[in-house]
């Protein structure tokens, strides 16, 4: 497997966890990810695919260098640096704010991690003045009509799906590694699975993947499938 291959299991895998936003900016209203949040699970994945990302930095940017620790391949992400301003702060306090943005930065970048625009919230939109209406001249009210009281609809209970976590997506592939993405990440949320419900969820919620791999090659098929009978066993033994 490719450092490439790994990095998209990773970034597969991690989607699958519910991640929480610690952070919360007071002046604009919003919550966002924390390092926290997120790094702990991606360290934690990394371990188990065999992929190792170290930061660097020097004056004019900031780098991410994600490893694959089998054969030695490297994807680099880089970022330009800036300055932070913080008020009371001496400047190695300010070099600490930046490094601790671009690492944030930089693993949100490589695991797309997904936030809203930070630009969009920050700006509070203004609201034009409203030209005042003419006050029409008060008219008698005609008396309500009494209606029947009528039984008030009954509200269906919201619709939840807990097994969007288990979702496989394939993106820019080619038809020759398309087999190997959807091999590696099956076998990704098998190692993330806890019952044998979770194992069903899989199968079920990704089939019209697992349906073209058995149309189009059905070896492959059969191997995942083997895969999936003996996680399943493995948790009715127990």
């Amino acid at each position: 497997m490719t450092v490439h291959k790994k990095l998209m299991a990773a970034r597969v895998a991690l989607q699958g966890i519910e991640l929480k936003k610690s952070g919360h900016n007071k002046f604009a209203g919003y919550n966002y990810f924390e390092l926290g949040d997120f790094l702990p699970h991606i360290q934690d994945i990394f371990n188990r695919i065999g992929l190792c990302g170290v930061i660097s930095y020097n004056i004019e940017y900031a780098q991410l260098c994600i490893t694959d620790v089998d054969d030695g391949t490297v994807i680099v992400i880089t970022s330009p640096m800036a300055e932070a301003n913080l008020k009371g702060t001496h400047p190695i306090q300010n070099l600490g704010a930046v490094e601790t943005y671009q690492r944030r930065y930089l693993w949100m970048t490589a695991m797309e991690i997904v936030e809203h625009d930070i630009l969009d919230a920050s700006e509070p939109v203004k609201e034009q003045p409203k030209k005042p209406e003419p006050k029409p001249e008060p008219k008698p009210e005609p008396e309500p009509e009494k209606k029947p009281k009528q039984k008030p609809l009954p509200i269906p209970p919201p619709f939840k799906n807990d097994m969007v976590q288990w979702e496989i997506k394939v993106i820019e592939s080619t038809e020759e590694t398309w087999i190997d993405l959807i091999m590696d990440a099956a076998k990704i949320c098998l190692e993330l699975t806890k019952s044998a419900e979770d194992v069903q969820n899989i199968y079920r919620v990704n089939r019209a993947l697992f349906d073209k791999l058995k149309a189009e090659y059905p070896d492959q098929h059969d191997e995942l499938l083997d895969l999936f009978k003996k996680e399943k066993q493995s948790f009715t033994k127990e």
